[in-house]
């Protein structure tokens, strides 16, 4: 038995708990960086989601960020009537409305994109090969909660129709995007990727 455990406890749940205590921080931290703006926690959310896709509905953002139809319903109206996002009809489909940011509300979302800048900074501080590795450990345990259905689908490398994993061998390009037709290595692995096609699609 291992000293210094004076309560065993598995290795999973610790990591785990030391995964709820950086939530912890990232919401103290949007707490702390809305308030002088007058923006919720979900509020800066929906406006980093608008930045990076404009025109996406109401539904879809309710989706994304994972939170009830009223949840989302009531921070996009707060955000319309502060002036930082607009409705307009979906061209496609005249009954949908789509979402975007006024220019107020674009440099808003440029600030509250800086939100989690200190965990950036604490990654930085790592060797950069732990950093691969982080980045590939953490696409796979979101590819799992998503399999499972426990958060809201990514759109990241893992788990999209274009995604070629180890196809170059152990160089520093091994992956491959059937997308762009092009190899990239770890440090190009994507969170949120625009091209994204979901391979169970």
């Amino acid at each position: 038995m291992n000293p210094f455990d004076t309560q065993p406890q598995a290795l999973g749940l610790r990591l785990a708990t030391g995964f709820a205590k950086i939530a912890v921080a990232l919401r103290h931290r949007a707490w702390q960086a809305g308030h002088p703006r007058d923006l919720t926690p979900t509020q800066g959310e929906v406006l980093v989601l608008l930045q990076q896709r404009p025109g996406v509905t109401l539904t879809e953002v309710g989706a994304v960020l994972g939170v009830k139809a009223s949840t989302a319903s009531e921070a996009v109206s707060t955000l319309e009537r502060k002036g930082l996002l607009k409705k307009e009809r979906s061209p496609e489909d005249r009954r949908a409305l789509q979402l975007f940011l006024t220019p107020e509300g674009e440099a808003e979302a440029a600030a509250a994109a800086l939100w989690p800048d200190f965990l950036a900074l604490a990654v930085g501080e790592l060797p950069e090969e732990e950093a691969r590795v982080l980045m590939r450990t953490l696409q796979r345990m979101i590819l799992s909660l998503q399999r499972r259905g426990k958060i809201p689908v990514s759109r990241m490398c893992f788990g999209c129709r274009f995604f070629r994993q180890h196809v170059h061998g152990q160089g520093p390009r091994p992956h491959h995007c059937a997308f762009v037709d092009a190899p990239f290595g770890e440090a190009d692995l994507r969170f949120d990727c625009q091209d994204f096609v979901s391979a169970t699609a």
